[in-house]
C-alpha cells in the first residue's frame, strides 16, 4: 500500500522526449601534458628524437599520461627506441608522475613526486633524484609518496632516495631500484624485478606470486620484517649477482647514486649482504620451463 508518486515522475513529464540526446562536454583542465604535445610535434610529424625540458609542481598530475596516449594513437605503443624521447623535469611533481608511460619515453626529474608515480607504467623509463644542491643525503630521505609503480606491466625506473608505502603493489612486469621502501612493500607482485638498497619496513611481500626482489640487508632483520607465507628468502646465484650489478650499474649512471657507489667499490663484500626474494610457486613454475627447454633441445 505505499504510495510512491511523491517522489517517482515519469520520463516523458521529466525531459520530454527520452529518445532525445543529450550532448555532454566533459572539458579536461589544461595541463602541462598538452605543451609537451604541442612541442613534440616533430616527433609526431617526423618521428625524430627530442629532448625536451619543462619546471613542474604538484598541481601538475599525471604528468606523461596523455602524452603516452598521442604516441600510442599516432604512433604505436612498442615503436619507439629506448630514449627516443627524453623530458626533464626540475621541481616536485603530482600525483602519478608518469603513470602509464610507454615504451621510448623517459622522465627524468630532478626532484620529488607524490602518490602513485609509474602508476600502470606500459614500458617507458622513470628516473627520480634530488638536485645535486640538495643538502640532505637522499638515501635517508622519502623521495617519492605512496603505491608507486601499482600496477605497473613493463619499463624502468630508478629512484636515488625512499619510497612510502606499497611499494610494487601488483607490479607485473617493471625492473625498479630504489633507496628504501615503507611498509607492504611488493605486496601481490606477480612480475617484474624490484632491487631495494635499503631497509623495506614491516609486511614486505605479502601475497607475493611472482617476480623476484634483491634486498640490500644491511642491519640483517630483513627476515623479521617480511611475510614469507608465499616466497623463500635465498642467497644470490652466480647469475643473480650479474643481473644485480647490472641493475645498480644502471642506477649509479642514472641518478649518481652514493649508495650505489659504495656497492660497486665494495661489491665483493656489499654482494654477501644482498638476499634473494623469490615466490615459491614462481620458481616452481621456471625450473619447468626451464626443463621443458632442455628437452626440447635435444
Amino acid at each position: 500500500d505505499l504510495d510512491l508518486n511523491p517522489v517517482l515522475t515519469t520520463i516523458d513529464s521529466a525531459i520530454g522526449n527520452y529518445n532525445e540526446k543529450i550532448t555532454q562536454i566533459n572539458k579536461v583542465a589544461d595541463s602541462l601534458d598538452l605543451t609537451i604535445i604541442e612541442d613534440a610535434k616533430s616527433l609526431f610529424n617526423k618521428n625524430q628524437k627530442i629532448q625536451l625540458a619543462y619546471n613542474i609542481q604538484n598541481t601538475d598530475r599525471a604528468l606523461g599520461t596523455r602524452f603516452a596516449s598521442e604516441v600510442t594513437t599516432k604512433i604505436g605503443m612498442k615503436k619507439l627506441d629506448e630514449d627516443h624521447i627524453v623530458i626533464k623535469l626540475k621541481g616536485s611533481a603530482g600525483q602519478s608522475f608518469g603513470a602509464f608511460s610507454v615504451q621510448g619515453m623517459t622522465l627524468k626529474l630532478y626532484g620529488d613526486a607524490n602518490d602513485y608515480v609509474g602508476k600502470g607504467l606500459s614500458g617507458g623509463k622513470l628516473i627520480i633524484y634530488p638536485p645535486k644542491d640538495s643538502s640532505f643525503k637522499a638515501e635517508e630521505n622519502i623521495l617519492l609518496g605512496n603505491v608507486a609503480l601499482y600496477g605497473a606491466t613493463s619499463g624502468e625506473a630508478y629512484f636515488r632516495g625512499i619510497a612510502a608505502e606499497r611499494f610494487c603493489v601488483r607490479n607485473s612486469g617493471a625492473t625498479v631500484v630504489v633507496e628504501g621502501i615503507g611498509d607492504h612493500g611488493c605486496e601481490y607482485m606477480t612480475g617484474g624485478k624490484a632491487v631495494i638498497l635499503g631497509s623495506t619496513g614491516r609486511n614486505f611481500g605479502a601475497g607475493m606470486s611472482g617476480g623476484i626482489a634483491y634486498i640490500y640487508d644491511i642491519e640483517g632483520n630483513f627476515v623479521n620484517n617480511c611475510n614469507n607465507e608465499t616466497f623463500e628468502i635465498e642467497t644470490l646465484l652466480k647469475e643473480d649477482e650479474k643481473d644485480l650489478k647490472d641493475l645498480i650499474k644502471k642506477h649509479l649512471d642514472y641518478t649518481e647514486s652514493n649508495v650505489a657507489s659504495t656497492i660497486l667499490k665494495g661489491w665483493d663484500n656489499e654482494k654477501a649482504k644482498f638476499v634473494k626474494v623469490m615466490p615459491t610457486d614462481y620458481k616452481r613454475v621456471l625450473n619447468e620451463m626451464k626443463n621443458i627447454k632442455k628437452l626440447s633441445n635435444g
